[in-house]
């Protein structure tokens, strides 16, 4: 393990021609104090977790003692927004510091969120509040600890600096690891700008440091497109089967390398209701739990589009090997979806029926009001006819029990083993809105953070048994079911 200073740091994205980034220095938070340190995360790049007492950590990681070799940079990037393209967004307040590789050989980006104003920032104060900072860095374990690709969190730091959204909340500094922060938008700017010689060094670099290994396929650019298709679909399908909603899944909130990004507006499902609107601000449910898989191959569509000119020099030729491409993601993300969820319902061969039996289900609970996630839980029970006292009319689900056991008997499995796999895919806590409220509430007002500390132990081992804490597994309470969540961070 290394220091802070020992980290082989460097940034390749800032060799780029300059029309990619605009170069900032970090402005620095008043009276900048560490909220929260993530050793797991700092694992991932040989960081010495002992480090995050040093004196001159926070310092150096909010840029107050620049890291010898990083060379902070705002990423340039479009995107189409709620269906609309925007040309020119790019990191308002958010800056790459630079990479680090571990001794894996694996690259990591270090983005610090809430830096400060940038050339991007668009009237923006570009910082970022604890509110936002603290559901990012739980969610972002939260995800991992479930296997859903993700960016991670190394640390949030707070301040005792005012920034004003809907009211004035505590100013903060999230600092996340990629593999990078290249997103759909980030090719949809130079296309769009008929800047299609830029868009050639941005695809070419993407091959070298991130997928080197379709770099001699007869056609790179192509299957770049095929493999993000790929590692999409199976993103989606990981969200759709957990219950996830990301609420705002904007073109240049979508990443090349198939993992979540920028965590927002999102939530978890408490009871299961198709048509979840996490987003206040979404007033067209454009981003509903249920439009997911829609909108992710739109955001593909995005992205076959600005690499066209790379396909093929022919664009009838070009749009033709795009179009067949994006016409796989149906079936990849629906092949994905129903193995993950006979894998929660504890079958593993794949027999007629299984996704029928598996939508009426859902529609069972969406009629009933049923918890999501307790009821797949509840199902992983040796005994799942427990589940039945989970709905408002239990007799409801009667008919579906029977089929369900009936059909557990064709996998001819002991109970107890299919209990224990059951359990380890089906998750016994999740990132309630509520549980996250109640950690940002004692964070800002009392400066209180052992709720993040209860949390991300929870939240890293989400299908374990965490005896005392089956509390942080309960539906909402009542005081918790009307929470909105703001867009603004």
């Amino acid at each position: 393990m290394k220091t802070l200073h020992e980290l082989e740091f460097d940034n390749s994205y800032a060799r780029l021609p300059a029309i990619f980034y605009s170069r900032h220095a970090p402005t620095p938070l008043a009276q900048s104090h560490l909220v929260h340190f993530n050793a797991a995360a700092a694992r991932l790049i040989d960081l010495d977790p002992e480090q995050a007492s040093h004196p001159d950590f926070v310092d150096t990681l909010t840029g107050r003692r620049p890291l010898p070799g990083s060379d902070p940079l705002a990423m340039c990037y479009a995107g189409h927004q709620f269906g609309h393209y925007v040309p020119r967004l790019g990191d308002g307040r958010a800056l790459l510091l630079g990479e680090v590789r571990n001794g894996a050989g694996e690259k990591w980006d270090l983005h610090l969120k809430g830096s400060g104003e940038t050339l991007y920032s668009r009237g923006g104060d570009g910082r970022s509040v604890l509110r936002s900072a603290i559901r990012e860095y739980l969610c972002s374990e939260a995800m991992h600890g479930l296997g859903i690709p993700t960016t991670r969190a190394l640390c949030i730091t707070g301040s005792t600096e005012d920034v004003y959204r809907e009211q004035i909340e505590t100013g903060a500094m999230l600092l996340r690891l990629a593999p990078s922060h290249v997103r759909f938008g980030s090719f949809e700017y130079f296309y769009y700008e008929q800047r299609f010689d830029e868009l050639r060094i941005l695809a070419d670099y993407v091959l070298a440091q991130h997928f080197g290994h379709l770099r001699e396929s007869g056609n790179p650019y192509l299957a770049l497109l095929r493999e993000v298709i790929a590692s999409t679909a199976r993103l989606v399908a990981g969200w759709q089967a957990v219950g996830f909603a990301h609420g705002v899944m904007n073109s240049d909130n979508m990443s090349i390398h198939g993992i979540t990004l920028d965590y927002g507006p999102f939530g978890f499902l408490d009871r299961y209701q198709a048509d979840f609107v996490c987003n206040h601000s979404d007033h067209r449910s454009r981003y509903a739990f249920n439009r997911q898989p829609d909108i992710a191959l739109f955001n593909l569509s995005c992205l076959a589009q600005a690499l066209l000119p790379l396909i093929d020099s022919q664009p009838e030729a070009a749009a033709e090997l795009a179009k067949a491409e994006l016409a796989e993601f149906e079936a990849l993300f629906t092949d994905d979806y129903a193995a993950r969820m006979r894998a929660r319902l504890g079958l593993q061969q794949k027999l007629p029926g299984d996704q029928v039996l598996c939508d009426e289900l859902l529609s069972l609970m969406e009629d009933n009001g049923v918890d999501y996630s307790l009821l797949f839980r509840s199902l992983s029970e040796p005994q799942p006819s427990a589940a039945r006292a989970l709905f408002a009319d239990p007799r409801a689900c009667d008919a579906w029990m029977q089929r369900y056991q009936a059909r557990l008997q064709a996998e001819n499995v002991p109970a107890a083993e299919r209990s224990r796999r059951m359990k380890q895919v089906n998750p016994k806590y999740i990132l309630r809105n509520h549980l996250a409220e109640t950690a940002i509430r004692k964070a800002a007002d009392d400066g209180d953070y052992s709720e993040i500390d209860r949390l991300m132990t929870l939240l890293q081992q989400p299908f374990d048994e965490h005896p005392g804490m089956d509390s942080f597994a309960a539906p909402p309470p009542d005081w918790a079911r009307h929470i909105q969540v703001s867009c603004s961070s």
